[in-house]
């Protein structure tokens, strides 16, 4: 079995905000591959579906972005789900619009969400950042982090999240290298090849 996470912050103040793309990109795979309607538990919103034969649970805390680790650590227990077969989504500051990028282990890069995961299950899960870009001036991220994204966003979210969900089997096969190579291809007409900057250093977000 497999624990699809989505990071975000509940309720409709932060619905379409930079920080809740964690929650868009697992309400896309949810929506593509036909899993259950959505219902409560674990502190949080759960769905049940299937991928290439196997069960995967996908789940949105509802615990607020900083305690996100309490959420996922009781759907790991319960289910009892090793951390290899767990997959967090979330966004990354310092990737630009569009690019992303997938990793197993690894710091928390400054995101709140992913330090309280954890301090809940330990490191050894999988990790999907996906590229908001970065405000320019650290005093900006809180604000810029939790705003909504603008109209001009639309066609590379819109088209990120697509892909995201339309390679997502690909997570089972453990292929999720295969999976991010696939993303980019399809990204790479709206968004272009290079890296900048923000992609090489690690600015934190601190939310």
């Amino acid at each position: 079995m497999w624990l699809f996470v989505g990071l975000g912050n509940p309720g409709q103040k932060y619905e379409n905000t930079r920080h809740n793309i964690g929650f868009m990109a697992v309400d896309a795979i949810v929506r593509r591959h036909s899993f259950s309607a959505w219902s409560k538990k674990f502190q949080g919103e759960v769905a049940t579906g299937e991928l290439n034969g196997q069960k995967v649970l996908a789940l949105k805390p509802q615990t607020f972005m900083n305690l996100s680790g309490t959420s996922v650590q009781a759907a790991m227990a319960f289910y009892k789900i090793a951390p290899e077969n767990i997959v967090v989504f979330y966004d990354e500051l310092d990737l630009i619009p569009g690019k992303s990028r997938a990793k197993k282990g690894g710091g928390s890069g400054g995101h709140n969400g992913i330090k309280s995961i954890d301090q809940n299950i330990g490191s050894d899960y999988w990790r999907v950042r996906l590229g908001i870009g970065h405000p320019g001036r650290p005093e900006m991220v809180s604000s810029y982090v939790l705003h909504p994204f603008e109209k001009n966003d639309a066609a590379w979210l819109e088209k990120l999240l697509d892909e995201v969900a339309r390679e997502a089997p690909l997570i089972i096969e453990n292929k999720i290298d295969l999976m991010m190579t696939r993303v980019a291809e399809a990204m790479r007409p709206l968004i272009g090849p290079k890296e900048t900057k923000e992609e090489t250093k690690e600015q934190g977000h601190g939310i």
